[in-house]
């Protein structure tokens, strides 16, 4: 388990962390085949995810209640459904599994939309060249699927249609960040990256709507 001297790479802390990046190369996500790192927030869903599919929904809810998840929670309820937190909690704390996951899926359903958007923003940005443009763009879309790739399985049995278009919007946006040596044609495009961008962003938060208004319903 990742201690307390880690720091979580949040929204907040992707969205600082990116503000210096340079040209250099970065490692492209492959969707479906490149898994970012674990840090706190992506560590404590899998245990929390384990633990659920296990039917041990009384470890889930203590590690829900002491754990980086519901910590960023609270720290993105402005960004997040009202309710989200307290709805997993009462889940985890009354047995229902699906929903547990369903609020889970949301909040990370969140994260990915909210770095989606700031990605958008800084890619706009005409005062910095393309290659450093390319090159936070690159960085966000890592971010995007670390967050996003912990629950794209829950998101296609939820909306099938959502999950194939933030996928296909993933691969597209990636195409025009990558760099080929000897090819100028296939240089990075950051404006071309703002589309596919706009395109998850837009996915996410009609997910977000739907499945919240489930969870509000089922409370």
């Amino acid at each position: 388990m990742i201690g307390r001297a880690v720091v979580r790479l949040g929204l907040a802390g992707v969205a600082v962390a990116l503000v210096g990046v340079g040209p250099g190369p970065v490692a492209s996500h492959h969707v479906g085949v490149y898994v970012p790192r674990d840090n706190e927030v992506s560590a404590n869903f899998k245990q929390l995810k384990f633990a659920i599919q296990a039917g041990k929904l009384d470890v889930a809810a203590r590690l829900f209640e002491a754990g980086a998840v519901r910590a960023e929670m609270r720290a993105q309820a402005s960004r997040l459904p009202a309710g989200l937190e307290e709805a997993t909690r009462a889940a985890l704390e009354t047995g229902d599994a699906r929903g547990a996951e369903r609020g889970l899926m949301i909040f990370f359903a969140a994260l990915a939309r909210d770095l989606a958007r700031e990605a958008d923003r800084r890619l706009a940005d005409p005062g910095e060249p393309v290659e450093a443009r390319a090159a936070a763009g690159r960085k966000f879309l890592e971010a995007i699927w670390r967050y996003y790739n912990l629950v794209d399985f829950a998101v296609t049995q939820y909306d099938s249609k959502a999950g194939v278009a933030i996928r296909l919007a993933l691969d597209e946006a990636e195409g025009y960040a990558k760099t080929t040596p000897g090819r100028p044609a296939a240089a990075p495009d950051p404006a071309k990256m703002r589309e596919p961008l706009r395109r998850i962003a837009q996915a996410l938060s009609g997910l977000i709507a739907t499945s919240s208004t489930s969870t509000r319903r089922d409370s």
